[in-house]
């Protein structure tokens, strides 16, 4: 009987042996080691809480109302391909004759360029590309509703440029959803949004806009804003590229009056 309960303690037993050794051998092989207190992480602080602010009225959207556009033939399953850009601004033109400010303000030498241009393809592949004001168009579904949309951009004078954006409702009229006009640097596509950046208020900075699709209000909005630094822009202090310190250069030793 004793023999019995020696054996079984033993077998008992025998398991922890190595398992000792394995808790063991991980304090000596890199084991997680404290980092020290971790900081209290704070929210904001609303200073002078008692104070009575000032109210804001509500902000206008910013973009362009929704706008049908008139004298352009309905297209077919909502197919903005099928559009020619060029006879769409001209249209636009007509509508809206010697408008110079606003969502369908153009200057009037771009508005009587815009005029000369071809809208059949055998004179659009004869014309000079940079005689026509209307750029290449571009097309990419930005309302979600799985049919693209039509990007025009509009060549100004000193580098601004409108920025105009169509989609085709299902009774096939063409909305015009977006407009704006900048001194634009570039323009991009980046998933449902148009991107354009501008030049900002700040030397070395460019202002980066977003524009989305607003389904309550039908139209293309302004929906992010950022500043950011120019690429390759010195740091503020920094010396001019050209202007650093020939090297093998000296400071002047000092004089009289100077430390």
């Amino acid at each position: 009987m004793n023999t019995l309960r020696l054996r079984t303690a033993a077998r008992t037993l025998l398991p922890l042996f190595p398992l000792g050794a394995l808790l063991a051998g991980c304090g000596d092989t890199g084991g997680l080691v404290s980092a020290g207190s971790t900081p209290t992480a704070s929210g904001p602080v609303h200073l002078w809480p008692d104070r009575r602010g000032a109210s804001v009225p509500p902000a206008d959207p910013g973009g362009a109302p929704p706008e049908y556009v008139k004298g352009i033939p309905p297209v077919r399953d909502q197919d903005v391909h099928a559009v020619d850009p060029v006879a769409l601004v001209q249209a636009e033109l007509r509508a809206h004759p010697d408008t110079e400010v606003g969502a369908d303000g153009m200057p009037p030498r771009t508005a009587a360029a815009i005029q000369e241009c071809a809208t059949d393809q055998a004179g659009q592949a004869e014309q000079d590309p940079e005689a026509c004001p209307v750029l290449k168009p571009y097309y990419r579904d930005l309302t979600g509703n799985g049919k693209d949309e039509l990007i025009v951009g509009i060549e100004f004078p000193d580098k601004m440029m409108s920025v105009r954006v169509y989609t085709a409702d299902p009774g096939g009229r063409l909305n015009r959803i977006m407009a704006t006009t900048e001194t634009v640097i570039s323009v991009e596509l980046a998933g449902r949004d148009v991107i354009l950046k501008v030049p900002s208020g700040n030397r070395g900075y460019e202002l980066i806009t977003a524009w989305s699709w607003d389904e309550r209000q039908l139209t293309m909005l302004p929906t992010r804003e950022q500043i950011v630094r120019v690429p390759g822009s010195p740091a503020p202090g920094n010396p001019a590229p050209g202007k650093s310190q020939a090297p093998g250069a000296r400071e002047p030793a000092p004089g009289p009056g100077r430390p």
